[in-house]
């Protein structure tokens, strides 16, 4: 039996069972030895849906980091309990892998970077377009030339809202539907495009009394966002909480001498039509009955198997994931989002001074 990576899953709710089905594939290199979750009837829930029965129970992370033998921490708590649960994990010698975003401000994030390079540890970044089989093709078929040169991308995450309750304040949160959807394609772009970026201007609701529909939430319910990357390339980048009928993730590439579209999500070998309604057809669907493209694999085509894996990999040799799914991409998303809120809030276009130095 080959080297396995020992993982503490920190969190046992929806991010982790994106998680747990990926290692679930993975049982040749990847064993789970606790999770952690405040709720144990979550945390037995999850280990009962994956066959787990080898495994020690927490209910405080701060114990289970703390006592847990493990090689690396996946943390999949809410947005600003990131931070602080990695800090606890470099100080204790893991790998970690960090959920979006990767911390609630810059500041955190930045120190989760430092602590990493000070334990000689790796901190990864869990974006799952990275790994989106649909994307990764889509990428081949550019490289190969056969739409030309790309142009201009146009790529979105959508749905109609976030049921959390740590969504519905930026202290918890840090932002709204940018922070939360909209990472997806900002950090698949700036991924694609190794961070180099040029410029910006953004709008956002506004947040509050300000949004189109979601009015008790701090944070924005629409987003949008033009960039220009150092190749000549620009973007529109798009995330809101206003779109309804199920999760949106659409990706336009236009080139030279053709062009590309990649739906994620509703790209279905199945159509239906239950008058009773299916089990289950997409990610926030609202309703199930007429007709439906009910997802297949769809944990698979949103990426997460192949990320996951990747990371599993990456700990086992002590390496860095790839460009888009390191600490510091991470960083760099944040940073991107948090410059995209100060576009719309300022009124203003903002430049990427440090690509002058």
């Amino acid at each position: 039996m080959g080297k396995k990576v020992r993982i503490l899953m920190v969190g046992a709710a929806f991010s982790a069972d994106l998680h747990m089905d990926a290692y679930a594939r993975s049982t040749d290199i990847a064993q789970i030895v606790a999770i952690c979750d405040k709720d144990l009837k979550r945390v037995e829930s999850l280990a009962q849906r994956y066959g787990l029965t080898d495994y020690a129970a927490y209910d405080d992370y701060e114990k289970a980091i703390e006592e847990v033998d493990c090689d690396l921490v996946d943390i999949c708590l809410p947005n600003f309990l990131h931070h602080w649960a990695a800090m606890i994990a470099f100080k204790k010698g893991k790998h970690v892998i960090s959920e979006k975003p990767l911390a609630t401000t810059v500041e955190d994030a930045e120190e989760m970077v430092r602590a990493a390079e000070k334990a000689g540890k790796k901190l990864y970044y869990a974006e799952d377009w990275m790994f989106a089989p649909a994307l990764l093709k889509a990428w081949s078929i550019v490289e190969e030339g056969a739409i030309g040169t790309p142009l201009y991308i146009r790529a979105r995450e959508c749905h109609s809202g976030s049921h959390s309750p740590f969504a519905q304040t930026i202290k918890y949160c840090g932002g709204g539907c940018m922070v939360h959807l909209g990472c997806h394609p900002v950090s698949f772009l700036l991924g694609l495009k190794n961070n180099q970026w040029t410029e910006l201007v953004a709008m956002t609701s506004g947040g509050g009394d300000n949004n189109f529909i979601h009015k008790k939430m701090e944070g924005e319910d629409w987003s949008a966002c033009i960039i220009k990357f150092a190749d000549g390339t620009s973007a529109l980048l798009e995330a809101n909480y206003i779109t309804v009928g199920g999760m949106e993730d659409v990706i336009d590439i236009y080139g030279t001498k053709g062009r590309m579209h990649i739906d994620l999500t509703f790209s279905s070998a199945i159509n239906c039509f239950s008058i009773p309604g299916v089990s289950y057809t997409v990610e926030k669907a609202e309703i199930t009955t007429g007709w439906s493209k009910p997802a297949v694999d769809e944990k698979f085509n949103l990426g997460y198997v192949n990320e996951i894996r990747h990371f599993i990999e990456c700990a086992l040799e002590n390496k860095d994931a790839k460009i888009g799914l390191r600490g510091i991409d991470g960083l760099e998303t944040l940073k991107v989002i948090n410059l995209i809120y100060k576009s719309a809030r300022e009124g203003i276009k903002i430049t990427n001074d440090s690509l002058k130095k």
